[in-house]
């Protein structure tokens, strides 16, 4: 397959074009290169591809860079992964949000509409459950109220997704991730910051008490449901969660990472934070059935692989 992978140089994209090209797959990468965290690092990241992925720099807000590329392309499939990331600075910048995330998606399926691209992964977050009562949460769920502008951003894209579908019968697989991490993680991200901060021995941001869960999935386990989502021939529209389905506290986090690393942390305590969520658990029932998705790495082997990654690339 002909696939455009948006947002290919970061975290997630970069492995996934990783696994693509062991596949065989022609893969693009769309990417802005922003300076949410150090473009260094993606640049970094699109360096190991070693040339066998076309790399376009552009805006996927901006139409004549989206509308010239697919012009110029035939694709079988786009996965967009590319968007504005994280609950806090989403709480700051809300307008970037918006643009980025809703209209950047948009951007992005009316170009596969136009040009008959037939299949479209869109990368959603577990953050639209917002403070859904139910756990684990599943996918029929109801979601009343999410939490930030980031995941307002975030349903607002799957609803994008599904009016194309509905309208124009592109095929739709929304995929709500639950915290990602692994090696090449966003430096802005807990395991990462934790890490840093810890054997350069500064203090760690704790917010709250500590007792808040998150269900952490490391990015082998995502991009394996990634690339089941790419075969799914169910539904022309449909959602999935993409998690480990096992939940985690900051605490046990934290103490999981001074194992990992053999040296305790200094933590400064701070209130809790507006747009948190208390607990993300994914029930992942439908991904088994329907996608073969078999999360494979629990949290503590997760964390050590990353720890070894850290020392070996980032000291």
């Amino acid at each position: 397959m002909s696939i455009l992978v948006t947002g290919g140089a970061g975290f997630i994209g970069s492995h996934l074009v990783h696994a693509l090209l062991r596949q065989n797959h022609e893969v693009t990468v769309l990417d802005d290169f922003n300076d949410f965290y150090s473009p260094t690092l993606k640049r970094e990241n699109v360096a190991t591809f070693g040339g066998r992925a076309k790399v376009v720099e552009g805006d996927i807000c901006d139409a004549p860079t989206v509308d010239a590329l697919f012009d110029r392309s035939h694709f079988d499939c786009i996965v967009h992964l590319a968007a504005r990331a994280g609950v806090r600075p989403s709480i700051q910048f809300p307008e970037l949000y918006l643009r980025t995330n809703i209209d950047g998606t948009f951007r992005l399926l009316e170009a596969a509409r136009r040009t008959g691209v037939p299949r479209f992964l869109f990368a959603s977050s577990s953050s639209v459950y917002g403070l859904a009562k139910r756990i684990p949460f599943s996918e029929d769920m109801a979601l009343p109220q999410t939490l930030s502008p980031y995941a307002a951003t975030k349903l607002a894209g799957e609803h994008l997704c599904g009016n194309f579908s509905n309208l124009y019968g592109l095929r739709v697989v929304c995929l709500r991730f639950f915290t990602v991490y692994g090696p090449c993680q966003r430096p802005d991200l807990a395991i990462h910051k934790f890490t840093k901060s810890i054997l350069e021995g500064c203090p760690i941001p704790k917010f709250g008490d500590g007792s808040t869960r998150r269900d952490y999935t490391y990015v082998d386990d995502i991009i394996q449901g990634v690339l089941g989502a790419l075969c799914y021939e169910g539904k022309i529209f449909d959602i999935f969660n993409l998690g480990e389905s096992e939940t985690t506290t900051l605490n046990e986090l934290i103490i999981a990472i001074e194992e990992a690393l053999g040296k305790k942390a200094f933590i400064e305590s701070l209130p809790e934070q507006k747009g948190d969520m208390p607990r993300t658990y994914a029930d992942i029932s439908k991904a088994r059935a329907l996608l073969n998705y078999q999360p494979q790495t629990k949290i503590s082997l997760g964390i050590q692989r990353f720890v070894d990654w850290y020392r070996e690339k980032m000291i």
